[in-house]
């Protein structure tokens, strides 16, 4: 995950570039505090009034869910040996999994006016259960985007030679002052605009890099078809394989989504912000589509470098990871202008997730703990200032996150872990919310306690070192480390089956007792 590991720093950016970038930042706060004019509630600092166009609202879910790793690491899954298009497949997954929630969880968000995903919970379960889950919310993604942060401002002190505290609060705080000054409105609509931009770079990088190949477009065939680059379609079923199924993606990927898409405050928020139920669904489905699309342009972008470097070995020689591949083309080959595009392309995808993260954290905040737990509430004017107090804060913590990270020398194994933790915990969630949805018997207690069981076995699986399944019978050698896609089906799935066997059990109370919490 260290991108730019490899000694870019030895090759200074163009002034051309410098300023491309530099204006890119300005841009991002002139954007912000135009578009947050005028706003005095909370309904519109949270959710913009419930007013936004579809095609922003599918635009803003898009690039908030690609981040600078994305950006960078789908290319180098191409790029490596034996790489191909197989990754592709998992986007599958996510357009069946944005069908279901959009079935299944976008309903319980459009009724009454909920601010927060986890207002859900306390109509089913009870305030437990809402405060539980928006704190593990509040947790993890403050913690998994500091880190981000730090991991993106890698890439920022590589490419235009700064120190690395310097690139993280610079990235920080113009990401923090302009989502502090225009909240949601500011968060979609630079999310529109830095959409454009990463889709732009990648494209103008792409046709670099086919315009350098012997033969164009079809030296570019050539080398794919020579090397299996095209290979797209795995129907190899097992848990265990180390790279993408069609099963893996289509299973795994459609209970990842499903998680991330339907459960998660960052992208709840989003769909929050549409006109209309029926505007909500066509964003969320379409957006679908359009990850597809932007995963196939990532993935040719990688066979591209892969046919590149093949006949360029000095710079491959450079290159000590696949996830490189693209930054070092970036910095080193692509012409003057179109390299500080690209790098703003890099930081657009950065950005745009760390936006996200700030408001959404604000809103879960402020709605399901400050104004619930105050005995008398407070005017609007106070609690829209609070709100915005709310965006500093978490903006801050996540700097301050990034600097200790940096500060501490954080190794590959540690990031990796804390981003693991984030990661596995959509899973268990997405099971209590079916709990919440298809099990009218379970109750409170019952559901809370499958959904720690959810979250202990994915943590046992991950971090374990004895054996997964001691149960020797069993001749299915899941021992081995399941590959990734398969954590959020696998937690969501003993969550759902936990909590209903609980149900028979004293644990689960009365129907009673529910009903008076």
């Amino acid at each position: 995950m260290y991108l730019f590991a490899a000694s870019t720093s030895g090759s200074p950016l163009h002034p051309v570039d410098v300023a491309v970038v530099a204006v890119y930042l300005l841009a991002m706060l002139a954007v912000g505090v135009w578009v947050g004019r005028g706003q005095r509630t909370t309904k519109d600092y949270f959710l913009g009034d419930r007013s936004l166009p579809w095609w922003a609202v599918l635009l803003s879910i898009v690039a908030t869910e690609t981040s600078t790793v994305t950006f960078l690491s789908i290319p180098g899954g191409a790029y490596a040996a034996g790489g191909d298009l197989r990754f592709l497949q998992i986007t599958f997954g996510y357009i069946v999994g944005r069908a279901l929630v959009v079935l299944v969880l976008l309903p319980l968000y459009f009724r009454g006016e909920p601010f927060t995903a986890y207002e859900v919970l306390q109509r089913r379960f009870g305030k437990f259960s809402r405060r539980a889950t928006s704190a593990l919310f509040l947790v993890t993604r403050n913690l998994s985007d500091a880190l981000r942060l730090y991991l993106s401002a890698l890439v920022l002190q590589a490419a235009m030679g700064l120190d690395l505290a310097s690139s993280i609060v610079i990235m920080g705080v113009v990401t923090l002052v302009y989502t502090y000054i225009g909240g949601v409105r500011s968060v979609v609509w630079n999310d529109c605009v830095q959409f454009a931009i990463y889709i732009l770079g990648a494209c103008l990088a792409l046709q670099q890099i086919i315009a350098s190949l012997p033969g164009g477009w079809e030296g570019f065939r050539q080398f794919g078809q020579e090397h299996h680059k095209f290979r797209l379609l795995d129907f190899d079923f097992t848990m265990l394989k180390p790279t993408m199924t069609f099963w893996a993606g289509l299973i795994g990927g459609a209970f990842l989504t499903g998680a991330t898409h339907g459960t998660d405050q960052l992208t709840v928020q989003r769909l929050l912000t549409a006109r209309s139920q029926t505007s909500a669904a066509v964003a969320l489905i379409a957006s679908g589509a359009v990850v597809c699309l932007q995963f196939a342009l990532f993935l040719i972008i990688g066979i591209g470098l892969a046919a590149f470097f093949a006949s360029h070995p000095a710079g491959a020689a450079e290159i000590e990871s696949n996830d490189q591949a693209f930054a070092y083309y970036i910095v080193h080959y692509l012409r003057p202008g179109v390299v500080g595009l690209t790098l703003a392309a890099v930081f657009s995808a950065a950005m745009s997730t760390l936006s996200g993260s700030l408001n959404s954290s604000a809103t879960a905040l402020v709605k399901d703990f400050i104004i619930p737990l105050r005995r008398r509430p407070l005017s609007e004017t106070a609690e829209f200032r609070i709100s915005k107090i709310a965006t500093g804060l978490f903006g801050v913590i996540q700097i301050g996150i990034a600097l200790a990270s940096h500060l501490r020398n954080a190794d590959r194994s540690i990031v990796e872990s804390v981003l693991t933790i984030a990661a596995f915990t959509s899973g268990p969630m997405l099971g209590l919310y079916l709990l919440a949805v298809l099990t009218p018997r379970v109750r409170e207690r019952a559901a809370l306690a499958a959904f720690a069981a959810g979250l202990l076995l994915l943590a046992y699986m991950e971090f374990s070192t004895w054996p997964r399944w001691p149960i020797e019978t069993l001749r299915w050698p899941l021992a081995a480390p399941i590959y990734w896609p398969w954590y959020a089906a696998i937690g969501s799935v003993f969550t759902l089956l936990v909590g209903c066997l609980l149900s028979f059990t004293p644990l689960n109370g009365s129907r009673m007792e529910a009903d008076a919490t």
